[in-house]
Order: structure tokens, then C-alpha cells, then sequence
């Protein structure tokens, strides 16, 4: 039996949809397009980098830590949990009242990752925190190691908690086009709203995008790169043009792209002394070369200030 036939709260979501109307998560919003977006690029501790944001003040955080795997000298931790208790307590502060957190993991780590694990953050977050867990999101790619004492490996998960069941989810921003033979199917049924239909259908919990591979052209040299299309979809869904997206595990510099490309504004970190170089290269691929040659030097000067805010 699916229990959520029976939740009124599907019930009416259905229902609003069959009559095109919107939720008030999204239609309480005044959403509009900025002129120019702003963006901090710094090379900063998440917990130091936290502590100079207000209250209340951030849409969406992308978090993609250390999974305690020993990859590096950043990804190894004696207590995990005691580690990441810190700027997940911080990263609930700082979200708006609408606003998400979507964290990077993987349940296959817990025999490397010893005292933490995805599943370790979500039991901390469910005991101490009052944040809502909305989604489990299935990150699932074709790619990857074989392996002869259990199934291989072909996913990895991304957890969508909700600081308040008032979270911001702008469904239609990442609908999946239906193929004409099936549109038109659909738009015979009476049943459905021909304008739901053309939107195309919900991309489910289930992410089918493929891993990078070592000659992939986003490739900027980080080790645990994220494809821009995840990233993407996260960032559609769950902010909206003019709200603050913040990324205190910048890694490959990939959140601050998304964010100019989707015009929103962005707060980023590192430890890693490279993240400016990473975050410079995401830039230089969104622009053909010849396109290139003046934004390069302004980007550049931008990036090597102490605090770094640069104007898109």
C-alpha cells in the first residue's frame, strides 16, 4: 500500500496542481531577476566562514563535506559527528525560514568512514535539530569501480532537510520534458491540466545524470568534482533569482558558477588553497576563449583580495 494516497497533504498538492494553482511557498515570494548579482569567493574554515553570516539570511546551502574516507588530509576525522555537529547546528541558524540544506554522502561509506557517515548526519539531524527531512534524493550513474563480495556501487545520496515546513519548492523550474508520443497521450486524458502536462513531468527522487569522467570538459582538477547539472537542479528547485545560495565545502568551485549562471548570489569557501583557482577555471568555462580575455584579468584580481566580493 502507498501511504501517501491517503495524506491529505498529497491529496490537496494533487489537487492544486489538477487546477493549476500555486503554493503558497511559491507564491508568497516576490521573485525578481537581479541586475547583477554579488559573490564571495574565499579561501576560509566552514565554521569561520559561518560565524560572519547573520540569521536567518540564506535560501539554500550546498554541502558537500569531507565523507571521512581518508582521501586526504582534509577528509579524515577522529569524530565526525563532533566535527560536523558544529556547522550543522550553524548552517540551521543562517537558513531563512523558507530555506534547505541539501548534503552530499554516501551510504556505502560507513565500513571507510568509521565514526561518520550520510547516515550518522542524518540521525544527528533528526535527534537534535528541528529541521525537516523532505527528501532522500538518489544520485544514480552509470560509472564506477566493479566489485566480486557485494552489488556494485552505482550511487551515491544527497539529503534534502527543510528548516520549516514552509520551505521554497519551485517544482516547475526542473520539470523533465515528456516525449511527444507520450504528451500527446496525456493530453487526451481529461483527468489531467493540459498546462501540468506541458510542463513536463516531476524528475522524482531518482537522478540519472552521469559522473565526470577524467576528460569530461568541466573537469577544473578537483578530485570530488560534482557535475553542474546536479547542482543545477538543486539550485532551481530550491532558491530563486535574487536569494543568497552559500557553499561552505566549496571544493571545485562549481556552486559559484551555478549561482551566476541562475542569477542568484553566492557565499563560498574552502580550506583548500586552490579554490580560487578552481572557482577562476569554473568562470573561464562558461565563456567561449575569445570571450574570455577581459574577464580573466578582472576575475583574477577580484579573487586574490583578502575578503573577495566580485559583481556578476
Amino acid at each position: 500500500m502507498n501511504r501517501s494516497h491517503y495524506n491529505s497533504g498529497h491529496r490537496a498538492m494533487n489537487s492544486m496542481n489538477r487546477d493549476g494553482e500555486v503554493h503558497s511557498s511559491v507564491k508568497d515570494i516576490a521573485i525578481e531577476k537581479p541586475e547583477v548579482t554579488h559573490h564571495v569567493v574565499e579561501v576560509i574554515d566552514c565554521l569561520q566562514l559561518l560565524s560572519q553570516i547573520p540569521d536567518d539570511s540564506v535560501q539554500l546551502i550546498v554541502c558537500d563535506p569531507p565523507y571521512n574516507i581518508k582521501l586526504a588530509n582534509w577528509d579524515s576525522f577522529d569524530d565526525y559527528i563532533d566535527w560536523a555537529s558544529n556547522w550543522l547546528q550553524e548552517a540551521e541558524r543562517v537558513l531563512s525560514p523558507n530555506g534547505s540544506i541539501a548534503i552530499f554522502g554516501g551510504l556505502q561509506y560507513q565500513g571507510e568512514a568509521g565514526s561518520g557517515d550520510l547516515l550518522s548526519i542524518i540521525n544527528h539531524l533528526r535527534r537534535n535539530s528541528k529541521m525537516l527531512l523532505v527528501n532522500l534524493i538518489i544520485w544514480n550513474y552509470q560509472n564506477g569501480m566493479s566489485a566480486q563480495r557485494f552489488f556494485a556501487n552505482r550511487h551515491e545520496e544527497i539529503v534534502w532537510f527543510a528548516k520549516t515546513r514552509k520551505y521554497f519548492f519551485n517544482l516547475d523550474a526542473v520539470r523533465e520534458r515528456y516525449d511527444d508520443d507520450v504528451m500527446k497521450l496525456y493530453l487526451r486524458d481529461k483527468r489531467l491540466n493540459p498546462e501540468s502536462v506541458k510542463k513536463g513531468r516531476n524528475p522524482t527522487n531518482v537522478w540519472r545524470i552521469a559522473r565526470l569522467n577524467g576528460n569530461s570538459k568541466e573537469r577544473v582538477g578537483h578530485p570530488t568534482q560534482k557535475p553542474r547539472a546536479i547542482i543545477q537542479r538543486l539550485v532551481r528547485a530550491l532558491s530563486y533569482p535574487g536569494s543568497t545560495i552559500l557553499d561552505f565545502f566549496g571544493g571545485s568551485g562549481i556552486t559559484t558558477r551555478v549561482a551566476i549562471e541562475e542569477s542568484r548570489h553566492s557565499i563560498c569557501g574552502d580550506t583548500d588553497p586552490m579554490f580560487p583557482q578552481y572557482t577562476d577555471l569554473q568562470i573561464q568555462n562558461m565563456f567561449p576563449v575569445d570571450m574570455f580575455s577581459n574577464t580573466n584579468f578582472k576575475l583574477q584580481e577580484t579573487l586574490s583580495r583578502q575578503h573577495p566580493v566580485f559583481e556578476w
